[in-house]
């Protein structure tokens, strides 16, 4: 075999490897996804033990919570929209998928704040001596998952930022893929967090 030959039989291997290896930035991302995971795993298993021990208030979710829902649903497309437009080049279409996308994360929270103060008109309290713990859950999940879907908007005008200094395009996905992972993952937390509380209110 030729010494070319030999050379690029011994470059391949290391060219295959490099592809394969996941950017740092994603595996931390994943790592981050992961504690979350963890993180509401345990709020759900707390959730299933603290119920079956008695002492448990029913009532229905708010109604806003299942609008709310639907918007982040919503929202999820407009940021694979975004995505999908980068991929092509289309960057005024990256920066209207984005736009909507922030602008339906900002609606979801309203909801989810207006849906807690419908828990308060039925009588459902975090805290206090009016509080019980089927209550308390709800505020908590729904409040943390909250907390995070705000890191999600951060991550969403960081992103949309970056697509109006032209640093988003085809040959740069590596912001706005990051940003849908995370944004696609949150909204599927808040589908099973949402089908969860549905089934064991």
């Amino acid at each position: 075999m030729s010494q070319k030959g030999t050379t690029l039989s011994q470059n391949m291997p290391q060219k295959e490897a490099s592809q394969a290896a996941m950017h740092p930035k994603k595996f931390v991302l994943w790592l981050f996804i992961v504690s979350i995971i963890m993180l509401f795993a345990a709020f759900t298993s707390a959730y299933i033990v603290r119920r079956a021990d008695g002492n448990w208030l029913l009532f229905d979710l708010p109604s806003l919570f299942y609008w709310s829902t639907g918007v982040i649903l919503l929202s999820s497309l407009t940021m694979q929209y975004a995505y999908w437009a980068a991929k092509k080049d289309e960057i005024g279409q990256v920066k209207i998928g984005l736009g909507i996308t922030f602008l339906l994360g900002l609606a979801f929270l309203v909801m989810q704040v207006k849906g807690w103060g419908q828990l308060v008109d039925i009588g459902v309290f975090l805290g206090g001596s009016q509080s019980n713990p089927a209550g308390s859950f709800i505020y908590i999940i729904s409040g943390v998952h909250g907390l995070h879907i705000v890191a999600g908007l951060v991550f969403v005008f960081f992103t949309l930022l970056n697509a109006f200094r032209y640093k988003v395009h085809a040959k740069s996905l590596l912001r706005i893929s990051l940003c849908n992972t995370f944004w696609h993952f949150l909204d599927l937390l808040w589908l099973y967090l949402f089908v969860f509380l549905m089934w064991y209110r």
